[in-house]
């Protein structure tokens, strides 16, 4: 059972898998990238070095040489926008940027590999630091065959970007090997029933970004972007520094980018003017209170950040004559975000302890849509995390053995 695990294809995630959503590095811009982010289910956009929105038929016959550069998503977008404080340059040059402004420095977090791709490899690529795996999918011109898990055909006409050839990709997570391990889990007993003290799957010696509660939210906007590039959180700690380095440190909450990623490009505004906590409060739920984006405005008034002023008022409406009373904004963010995604949506620390099983930790970090879990000790000081990566580390050595 363990080499047929491992002999599968990375074909066999794909089923069910839409086509990505693309956006070309040689022509989009970051307004094209936010209206792309708003229209979509998805929290992430594939950017591509090549660009096809113009078929040349005459081209069909050549080799396609698409690549893509790396993801984005809205978080990236907040991060970038509250770093514009009108002394530098205008709000409006950063909506004409190129896309490529968004993307991380590290290429190597999206990697192309074929549909043939054993598992065995992907799994080898995910653990040394791939994020995503780009798959090709067979396709139709101007439509996508999506096969079912019950082999049902259906034929969806889509607006994801179809490249030379035809061709169309879409992505392996981390996530998704994990969930794909899940369906046969009774092979990896009794390691599930175990817990990750007794596995020595707690990783305590990487590097983990934190900040301090007080601190402002913009001197977190690097930390927050490492996070988005090593897929995991900025934790928000009691006398934190930016990087954490003493074993007694007390977990207050954490900076997900995936709240970044519902929210819409307003809350850099909340970036640029907050501290740390504060943002954690207005980004936590389903949404910000009014009296949240009263003092966000205000701040803005106070630093002379008129661009931001200007954006959040023509997205939320807020202005000084807004009612007083802290109710919800009835639409707090210009985006689709599905159900998951607002379950996730908590401040609040995603923790464990040294006794959590593995399984355990698994489902808590499915269920939150993370590829990780803090460990704390009983006095909710921090110990170390365990990782999706640790786990497929463990489970490759495992099935090898």
């Amino acid at each position: 059972m363990a080499i047929t695990l491992l002999s599968h294809e990375v074909s066999d995630l794909c089923i069910g898998k839409p086509p990505l959503r693309c956006l070309s590095a040689v022509t989009a811009t970051v307004a094209d990238a936010i209206a792309s982010l708003k229209s979509s289910d998805d929290p992430f956009l594939s950017v591509w070095s090549c660009n096809h929105d113009e078929t040349n038929d005459d081209d069909d016959n050549k080799k396609c040489d698409c690549e893509c550069l790396g993801k984005i998503c809205m978080a990236d977008v907040i991060c970038y926008l509250s770093k514009f404080d009108n002394k530098v340059l205008s709000l409006s040059s950063a909506f004409n940027a190129s896309v490529s402004v968004l993307l991380h420095k590290c290429r190597s977090i999206v990697v192309h590999v074929q549909s043939s791709c054993k598992l065995a490899e992907a799994i080898d690529l995910i653990t040394g630091g791939a994020q995503n795996l780009i798959v090709p999918i067979q396709t139709k011109r101007g439509q996508h065959k999506v096969l079912t898990r019950k082999n049902a055909v259906v034929s969806l006409t889509t607006t994801t970007t179809t490249h030379k050839n035809s061709r169309q990709f879409c992505w392996i997570t981390q996530e998704d090997i994990i969930r794909f391990f899940l369906g046969s889990i009774s092979v990896f007993s009794p390691l599930t029933s175990m817990s990750v003290s007794e596995l020595g799957v707690i990783n305590s010696s990487r590097a983990f970004l934190a900040v301090d509660y007080y601190s402002s939210a913009a001197s977190a906007v690097t930390a927050i972007s490492l996070a988005i590039a090593n897929n995991i959180s900025v934790l928000v700690v009691d006398g934190g520094c930016d990087v954490v380095e003493y074993p007694r440190i007390a977990l207050i909450g954490e900076i997900l980018p995936m709240t970044l990623e519902c929210c819409d490009e307003t809350a850099a505004a909340a970036v640029a003017t907050l501290s740390a906590g504060e943002l954690m409060t207005y980004i936590d739920g389903s949404g910000p209170l009014e009296s949240h984006v009263r003092v966000v405005r205000n701040r803005l008034e106070e630093k002379g950040m008129v661009g931001l002023i200007s954006l959040v008022d023509s997205l939320s409406g807020s202005s000084s004559s807004d009612e007083e009373s802290p109710t919800r904004r009835k639409k707090p963010y210009g985006r689709s975000v599905s159900r998951a995604a607002r379950m996730a949506r908590k401040s609040v620390a995603i923790v464990c302890n040294r006794k959590s099983s593995l399984m355990a930790v698994m489902i808590q970090a499915i269920a939150r849509r993370v590829s990780y879990v803090w460990v704390v000790d009983e006095d909710g000081c921090f110990i170390g995390m365990v990782t999706f990566v640790d786990i497929l580390k463990l489970f490759r050595v495992f099935l090898d053995d």
